[in-house]
């Protein structure tokens, strides 16, 4: 009986931790992969599809969506003006709560990081004869994902969970097939930015995308040089850095097989009397905190993170602030959600939120700048970058060599030589100054000026350590004076050595509005009003130290 009963536990411990429950597993169908398809790939018709109004390419899209089980109410593809980007604009009058998109997750692209396991493209680059499922692996998600859409555009693979014969063309045809992201541009428009950090940051991003490509295309017979081009894995993962929203891997979707098998067993358990009901329930017990561990628990332990391009809720644009929708996944339906959060009113662009994205993520890699972006910010070079002599001038004192050399030590000058990372201050490798319009001034920095500029006698009484300057007024009154004083100076040096300022930006803007002659181009357009978006908060911070 004891032996039934552990065999039972066993059961439910295979279950929880078995592969084939993972979130959107995938089976190999090799006869489906390739096949004898005459149809032409997205690439192959890129040139035509570009001389076609995208709003027209969607029309078809909406019916695709309806015949492969995505539930739309109260929502449609469109744009509210000519002159912007297309959207998802409310068809009716909303109310809070309404679900207006459910998409089953087996339309969605999905990518798992760590622990990747599309089945489908693991089979297909496993077949390559090379090493590419490993470099598949190894890829950043970006990556992944641009290899996902490009096999789905290749006809290599198929949508659904087993290549079970869902063609994505529509949806395909709806994706952008060109961007206005800073990595198209020429240097010369690039340095119409007037900000170095995102020279830096397109120029690193230029970089290592080749890298990544060459990485693939030397490694992979399918994803060869001669078959994928650099431009449409560029375009691979621009759509998904655009397009793919993320959050932490929850685990796999309901699945009431494995109840509806633990209550067979109990009833047979039972009804043969292999046991009492206390020992039946134990085992059940067992099974559903199994579940409830694999699908919840350990996920977040490993912090596993998804990140999914989900057909038509990714038609969603981006607001800072008071977005009307939110994603989620349904854990019991198996599928993606869009419901309304706040709702507007008919005929107006339905917005969501892609995150705490500041003008420098939005313009890398959406190509879009938002006016007065809440969580935008500014980087600044890295504290020994300043102007030292300048900063001693404006604050009456001489600042003690060996203040600087403490504060090297203790990481607060930023990196000799360092570079900007490829997702701009998330990850600010060379340790340069952050700006936010949010709360200003990095406070590591602040703290660092109060033991730079400190005096003998307040540096003495702070212990002669950099880590008692860390709360405000810990130097005394004048002290806090001085340390403001010193960033207001340095950032008003970074603002006066702009070639232009935000009055003759707004003109310029102006004038290529009213006159065919003065016209901007796209690009030039993006650069004017990014640089005004940096300026503003400069102008800000200063106004508050």
């Amino acid at each position: 009986m004891n032996t039934v009963f552990y065999l039972y536990i066993c059961v439910g411990w295979v279950r929880a931790f078995s592969p084939q429950s993972a979130l959107f597993a995938y089976t190999s169908n090799k006869a489906s992969v390739g096949g004898d398809k005459k149809s032409l790939s997205q690439h192959e018709m890129s040139a035509t599809l570009n001389e076609v109004p995208r709003l027209k390419r969607t029309n078809s899209f909406t019916e695709w969506a309806k015949s492969n089980d995505i539930q739309i109410g109260g929502l449609q593809v469109g744009s509210t003006s000519p002159s912007s980007g297309l959207g998802l604009i409310a068809s009716q009058n909303l109310k809070e709560g309404d679900l207006l998109v459910t998409v089953p997750s087996k339309l969605a692209l999905t990518v798992q990081n760590p622990g990747e396991d599309n089945s489908k493209m693991l089979s297909l680059l496993r077949n390559d004869g090379n090493n590419g499922s490993d470099i598949y692996r190894d890829a950043p998600w970006f990556v992944q994902l641009s290899l996902q859409l490009n096999a789905l555009d290749m006809n290599l693979i198929q949508g659904g969970e087993s290549n079970d014969g869902i063609n994505m063309k529509s949806w395909l045809e709806s994706l952008p097939r060109k961007f206005d992201t800073p990595i198209h541009w020429s240097q010369s428009t690039i340095d119409e930015l007037q900000y170095r950090f995102m020279s830096q940051s397109v120029s690193l991003q230029k970089s290592r995308w080749e890298t990544e490509y060459t990485n693939i295309s030397q490694n992979s017979n399918i994803f060869s040089s001669s078959k994928l081009s650099f431009d449409n894995f560029v375009w691979g993962c621009e759509c998904a850095r655009s397009r793919a929203f993320s959050g932490a891997y929850s685990g796999s979707a309901f699945n009431p097989a494995p109840y509806t098998f633990t209550l067979l067993l109990v009833a047979v358990y039972l009804g043969l009397g292999f046991g009492t009901m206390e020992q039946a329930a134990n085992g059940a017990a067992v099974v559903v905190c199994a579940s409830i561990l694999k699908d919840f628990v350990l996920p977040k332990w490993n912090k596993s993170k998804k990140y999914v391009i989900c057909p038509f809720i990714d038609m969603a644009n981006h607001v800072g602030m008071g977005e009307n929708g939110e994603v989620a996944f349904e854990y019991f339906s198996d599928a993606y959600s869009l419901a309304v959060k706040k709702a507007p009113n008919n005929g107006e662009e339905f917005f969501i939120s892609y995150g705490p994205r500041s003008n420098d993520q939005l313009l890398q890699y959406y190509g879009f700048v938002e006016k007065n972006n809440p969580h935008d910010v500014y980087i600044m070079p890295p504290l020994r970058e300043w102007d030292i002599d300048a900063l001693e001038k404006a604050c009456g004192r001489t600042f003690s060599p060996g203040r600087l050399q403490k504060l090297d030590r203790a990481g607060l000058l930023g990196l000799q030589g360092g570079y900007a990372s490829e997702d701009t201050f998330a990850s600010n490798e060379a340790g340069g100054v952050v700006i936010t319009r949010a709360g200003g001034v990095d406070p590591a920095v602040i703290q660092a000026l109060r033991a730079l500029v400190s005096s003998d006698e307040e540096w003495d009484a702070a212990g002669q350590a950099v880590g008692n300057f860390a709360l405000e007024y810990s130097g005394g009154q004048q002290n806090e004076r001085l340390a403001r004083l010193a960033a207001k100076t340095a950032i008003e040096m970074e603002l006066a050595s702009k070639p232009t300022t935000i009055a003759e930006d707004e003109e310029l803007l102006r004038r290529s509005k009213a006159s065919k002659s003065m016209e901007l181009s796209n690009e030039e357009t993006l650069a004017v009003m990014f640089r005004i978006e940096k300026k503003k908060i400069l102008e800000e911070i200063i106004k508050t130290l």
